[in-house]
């Protein structure tokens, strides 16, 4: 269950992180304010999220890139705010000019951060919109994302709703978004050699055949 903890106390991005427990079964982030309890990660969400990492992991080792995936780290939306995603890959050339990065696990710059993910649970709002919007502000240039169980609203995925990847990329400043549905390969711009199908996302298993 998600929800909003010391509803009386709105906290800056600073206040919030000093605040952050450094031994928790929690996640937490920060919208516009309030402090809200994400419980971590179970059952097909974590398997999906594992998956996406070793897979995102393999093509960045096999093709000698100059990215790496954090266990954890937090993003600062805006002064208010602040997001703990499902999957990130960072840019390791560019973690120098994060000023939080070595004590805090902090996030500030949009360009340090290659490619961000987020698994739709409950809360798809924040996922298609919240998030959407501040992650196109800090203008990171590709955002998956995975709604396994077809939650999102009809303007997202269409109708009839079902499971839905979708890829959004930076053009212009802009995010524009496409949709992956049924079995097919999707595209990323970041890794334009990566060879999954939906189906194999949405299961968590390399081993899911295309049609």
């Amino acid at each position: 269950m998600i929800q909003a903890i010391l509803k009386n106390n709105y906290l800056d991005f600073e206040e919030f992180i000093n605040w952050y427990p450094e031994s928790t079964e929690y996640h937490y982030e920060l919208h516009n304010g309030a402090i809200i309890e994400m419980p971590k990660p179970k059952g097909q969400h974590s398997k999906i999220a594992g998956f996406l990492i070793t897979e995102l992991s393999l093509e960045i080792r096999r093709l000698n890139l100059p990215y790496f995936i954090p266990k954890e780290c937090v993003i600062k939306g805006d002064q208010f705010s602040g997001y703990e995603p499902d999957g990130i890959v960072l840019d390791k050339n560019l973690l120098k000019n994060e000023p939080n990065w070595e004590k805090q696990s902090t996030l500030m710059l949009g360009n340090t951060i290659k490619l961000i993910i987020e698994i739709v649970s409950s809360n798809w709002s924040d996922d298609y919109a919240l998030k959407l919007d501040v992650y196109e502000t800090l203008a990171i240039k590709e955002y998956w994302i995975v709604d396994y169980l077809g939650l999102g609203g009809r303007k997202f995925i269409g109708y009839p709703k079902q499971p839905t990847l979708t890829i959004y990329n930076l053009e212009n400043n802009e995010y524009y978004g496409t949709k992956f549905q049924g079995n097919q390969i999707i595209k990323s711009i970041i890794f334009p050699e990566l060879n999954l199908t939906t189906q194999q996302i949405f299961k968590g298993d390399y081993e899911c055949k295309s049609e």
